[in-house]
């Protein structure tokens, strides 16, 4: 129903259910002093006042209040008593606070008894008064100290941030989901900043004063009642520190000694009273703790060994019941619910910001949107959440107490289900179903089968096992015991391999290579699956599980919803890196984030090459789409920092073109990058900044930066070994040339092999204007006449320079040697350039060259599946082996399995022969159309 029609209905036309009374004089004797309310009120009044002797004592103090608020508006009775809160001066707070405490909690608990507000309106309500008590009270608090002078260098016109105290809310306060009779969980932070070092003791002694005097207000209970009772032990080693620390210390608390439990705490944290924009900030400077950004698969042992603690303390390992049963805390239970969302929010939320959601409800809600858990199971877990919630809240109104169990008679369960409205008998299956149901979808995710953690190893793989003990994955005991865990599962999988003991060698190198094991192992045994990929990667292509070891990391991107998605393309790669990026304000921390999000993409370009996903020719376009992507989002970035010390770019800026492999949209696993910068100083001498430089000079460096950039190794290794050879001049040439001069050395005194290289150009990043002047100059140039002999004879010339440079390798080299894949490229090329053609791809520019030289039909057909081939062969041997060569006798059954999948042929030793006799072919027909 639309909640703005139902908020201009009456109350009593808004009344779903009533309760029943357990005492129906006490009920009777109550609702019949409520004579200006409709009968549908009175009978709610009458069934919750004989359920509940609290609100029966609330009905008879606050009577008069309740009678005239029953003719209106729920909902503008709620902001009524909300108004009068902001509107209490100073000394009137403690009794004013208390007075509408009761209203607010006589009003919420019949708007929830009689079915009028849903929980989210029930809890929003109860926690909107919180945040406005208490920040009230703190304001008040301060300003006693302002006026007593006891806090250096406040005014009262500091008194609107309250001088720079902020209150974070926790747990359900921080969620909006405050129980009906709730203490609330309070963190006190003020920012040190505002004031002089030297102040710094005396104004954390005022700020202490505050927050007790603030506490004193709300948790005090006199004649009046109370307004909540506060908890401030959430704070940083709350033993030892006071009740207002500085922002600086906490920050450093939790960077050195922060749990995972007080991660989890901070998920619903938020700025509540006091100085909100501090508190924003200074929950902004935790996310990296509380959010990591890899998946955080660990944290399941830590939230599980967390629920068992708190039941050993609290004595709550009983059965299920509907007597007695703890709802918040005990099996099948509230907490169940809440640590199963939040673990997962903490797991994943580093890497999906999406997850960062404060709200239980919302927290599953998400977490169902991005398949981390089923939308079945979210629907279940949503709606017991809500109906647990709701007898929390009846079983708190009784009497009002902060409790969570369950009545443990017979009797005094008969008056909750009274108050619910409900027979005892189907109230008490209704919890028990619940709580069973709850504790069966919980309980596999916090304690997996632990049954493999004492199974004997078979006797084949003892000394392996041995081995791994001295390795520094297993060092720790934690290790030891999850992977205890997940070697059976390991050991079947060896077992499934073509050569078992080939298997087992190569996933032992990727297990030396990792320096800790928790993460990692976790990952497995919470994802199987990914134990498979592994030993797959490991036996297939044992340079990539090297590759893993090193960068567990990336196991990250397998598991994080996507990884089998359409391909995005070069655009939307892009848009998702500047966005990344832009995460960061350090230089350093942006270089590692491309770093690691670059890797990422690769990685899942490799794993679906590898599985059969993607072919070849698909692997190459991604992984020049990732290449293209990392350079058109970083060059900005390398802009800015540039430009923060010697001003920014000169004239109309650069643009970066990508050449080779890059230029032509096809790279392998282990592909460098060729670049060339090209700038425009449109007549300006130096740029403008703190140390300003020549615009040669500037451009020159900035290039330098560039390739920095991309190529230095950083905490997280390297981004692409980068080579600008092919710029004007090669070597001798400046690393960044002027548009004019790149146009006149192209037009006027570039060699043969220069041009054939800009038939592969492509500009990439930086300045769109010149990039369009670029490729309009590339076009017409290539569309230039050209003295075919002379174009042949320097061919000839480079066929000469390569075949003596590398004569070629390894049979399995699909790539040099005569008539072999950088031959036929060069073939090709040639083929573009007589033919004056914009083309860049390999494929494209070989239809040029069968134009051109008028091969035949078989002809062109065996230099077409010549270049294929050796670019399957390289596309997978790369892959295998990274910059190691492939051999037939060294090739393992995994990489040769691969190989013979990726080529067609049966054997490796076949393939030998096979590319050979097609190198052969090949070199000939260049020989023949080229000259020898």
């Amino acid at each position: 129903m639309d909640p703005v029609f139902c908020e201009a209905m009456s109350l009593s036309q808004r009344i779903t259910r009533v309760p029943i009374a357990f005492d129906p004089e006490r009920g009777a004797e109550v609702a019949e002093k409520f004579v200006a309310a409709r009968p549908e009120v009175r009978d709610l009044i009458g069934g919750a006042a004989g359920s509940s002797p609290y609100l029966a004592d609330l009905c008879r103090r606050e009577g008069t209040w309740l009678d005239g608020a029953t003719s209106e508006a729920p909902e503008s009775v709620r902001d009524s008593l909300l108004a009068e809160v902001a509107a209490m001066e100073d000394g009137a707070l403690p009794d004013g606070l208390r007075q509408t405490k009761r209203r607010i909690a006589l009003w919420t608990g019949l708007m929830d008894l009689g079915g009028v507000w849903s929980l989210k309106d029930v809890t929003g309500t109860l926690t909107q008064f919180a945040d406005l008590a208490t920040d009230r009270a703190l304001k008040a608090a301060v300003a006693t100290e302002i006026r007593r002078k006891k806090l250096p260098g406040a005014t009262e016109d500091s008194l609107q941030n309250a001088a720079g105290m902020s209150v974070l809310a926790m747990g359900k306060m921080g969620a909006f989901e405050l129980n009906y009779s709730s203490d609330i969980d309070l963190i006190c932070l003020f920012d040190e900043t505002q004031f002089n070092p030297d102040d710094f003791a005396e104004a954390r002694s005022s700020f202490v004063r505050a927050i007790r005097k603030m506490c004193q207000t709300l948790s005090e209970r006199t004649a009046e009642g109370y307004v909540f009772r506060t908890d401030l032990r959430l704070r940083p080693d709350a033993s030892v520190t006071p009740v207002a620390m500085s922002m600086e210390a906490a920050e450093r608390y939790y960077e050195s000694l922060g749990r995972t439990w007080e991660r989890a705490a901070y998920i619903k944290a938020r700025a509540c009273a006091g100085d909100i924009a501090a508190g924003e900030r200074f929950l902004k400077t935790l996310r990296p703790f509380v959010w990591r950004r890899h998946l955080d698969f660990a944290a399941i042992q830590d939230a599980h060994d967390m629920r068992l603690r708190i039941r050993d303390h609290k004595g709550l390992h009983k059965p299920i019941s509907h007597l007695g049963h703890d709802l918040k805390l005990g099996e099948g239970g509230i907490r169940e619910i809440e640590f199963f969302t939040q673990t997962r929010q903490i797991i994943a939320g580093g890497r999906d910001p999406d997850l960062r959601v404060r709200g239980t409800v919302e927290g599953l809600t998400r977490l169902a949107s991005k398949g981390w858990i089923g939308q079945g199971d979210a629907d279940v877990l949503i709606a017991d959440y809500r109906a647990h919630r709701e007898v929390e809240h009846l079983v708190q109104m009784v009497a009002d107490q902060q409790t969570h169990s369950l009545p443990t008679s017979d009797d005094e369960f008969r008056r909750l289900a009274c108050l619910a409205g409900e027979t005892p008998e189907a109230y008490a299956n209704q919890i028990t179903e619940r709580l069973h149901r709850v504790k069966d979808l919980t309980q596999t995710f916090f304690a997996p089968d632990q049954g493999a953690s004492g199974e004997t190893v078979p006797e084949r793989f003892e000394k392996a096992v041995e081995r791994w003990k001295g390795y520094p994955a297993l060092r720790s005991s934690r290790a030891v015991e999850i992977f205890k865990r997940v070697q059976s599962k390991l050991f079947e999988r060896f077992d499934q391999a073509a050569r078992p003991e080939e298997a087992l060698e190569h996933f032992d190198g990727f297990l030396a290579g990792l320096p800790a094991g928790v993460q990692v192992f976790s990952l497995f045994e919470a994802n199987p699956q990914l134990l498979d990929l592994v030993v797959d990667i490991a036996d297939t292509a044992p340079a990539l599980g090297q590759h893993l070891a090193r960068n567990a990391g990336v196991f990250d991107a397998v598991i994080a919803g996507d990884f089998f998605a359409d391909w995005p393309g070069a655009a939307a790669l892009e848009a998702a890196l500047i966005e990344v990026l832009a995460e960061e304000s350090d230089y350093e921390k942006k270089l590692d984030r491309a770093r690691v999000w670059a890797r990422e993409w690769r990685f899942r370009v490799g794993v679906h090459h590898l599985r059969g996903v993607i072919n070849a020719e698909e692997s190459g376009h991604e992984y020049a789409d990732v290449a293209t992507a990392t350079v058109a989002a970083l060059w900005p970035v390398v802009v800015d920092a540039f430009a923060e010390k010697h001003g920014p770019p000169p004239g109309r800026g650069a643009s970066v073109l990508g050449m080779g492999s890059l230029g032509a949209s096809r790279l392998n696993a282990a592909s460098d990058l060729d670049l060339i910068v090209i700038y425009d100083g449109a007549g300006e001498d130096y740029s403008e900044g703190r140390r300003p430089l020549a615009t040669r000079a500037y451009y020159a460096r900035l290039t330098q930066a560039l390739v920095t950039a991309l190529s230095a190794p950083t905490s997280e290794g390297r981004l692409y070994e980068v080579d600008m050879r092919l710029r004007p001049s090669g070597r001798q040439g400046p690393v960044a040339t002027s548009l004019e001069s790149f146009r006149n050395y192209q037009s006027d005194e570039a060699w043969t092999w220069e041009h054939l290289a800009l038939t592969r150009a492509r500009p990439i990043a930086g300045a769109a204007d010149i990039a369009e002047e670029l490729e309009e100059f590339r076009q017409a140039l290539l569309k230039r006449p050209r003295d075919r002999d002379a174009i042949l004879k320097g061919v000839r010339d480079m066929r000469a320079r390569l075949a003596e440079a590398k004569p070629g390798g390894t049979p399995l080299d699909a790539k040099a040697g005569p008539g072999r894949l950088q031959d036929i490229e060069l073939f090709a090329q040639t083929g573009a350039l007589l033919a004056g053609s914009e083309r860049r791809s390999v494929q494209e520019q070989l239809k040029e060259a069968v134009q051109v030289f008028t091969l035949t039909e078989g002809e062109a057909d065996a230099m077409v599946q010549s270049v294929s081939l050796f670019w399957r062969v390289q596309a997978a041997a790369r892959l295998v082996a990274g910059e190691g060569s492939v051999t037939s006798e060294t090739t393992g059954a995994g990489a040769g399995a691969f190989l013979l999948r990726e080529t067609g042929v049966g054997s490796v030793a076949e393939l030998d022969v096979r590319l050979a006799a097609l190198a052969d072919q090949a070199a000939q027909l260049i020989s023949k159309y080229i000259g020898s």
